[in-house]
């Protein structure tokens, strides 16, 4: 399974990005997918999930929301209200098929979010 990100990039305090993760080399739909993002020297943090339901991290909640289509086999993380803390890279995670299956990682993109 190879993972495709998209949708980073360069936005001002309050903008809006929409990140996209795209599946290939399945079959199968996707069971479960989270989005993660880094900033140097810090530990990947979970941003948003979803699976049987959604959850968002403290910080996210009510700007961003996760979603999915089955029939792309994509993941999409709407983000809004963006704040300079949101400046990270972010990285899509997908599980695909059902629970026993191994998680994949995308490639990571730049999200940068000026003042």
């Amino acid at each position: 399974v190879q993972l495709q990100a998209s949708g980073g990039g360069l936005v001002q305090a309050g903008g809006s990005l929409r990140l996209s993760c795209a599946a290939s080399g399945t079959t199968f739909s996707i069971y479960a997918a989270s989005w993660y993002r880094q900033t140097p020297g810090k530990q990947r943090e979970l941003v948003a999930s979803i699976g049987g339901g959604t959850t968002y991290a403290d910080s996210v909640k009510g700007r961003f929301t996760i979603s999915r289509d089955n029939a792309k086999n994509t993941v999409d993380l709407q983000m809004n209200s963006l704040k300079p803390e949101d400046t990270a890279v972010y990285y899509c995670n997908i599980k695909v098929r059902h629970a026993f299956t191994p998680w994949y990682w995308g490639q990571g993109t730049q999200v940068t979010v000026s003042s």
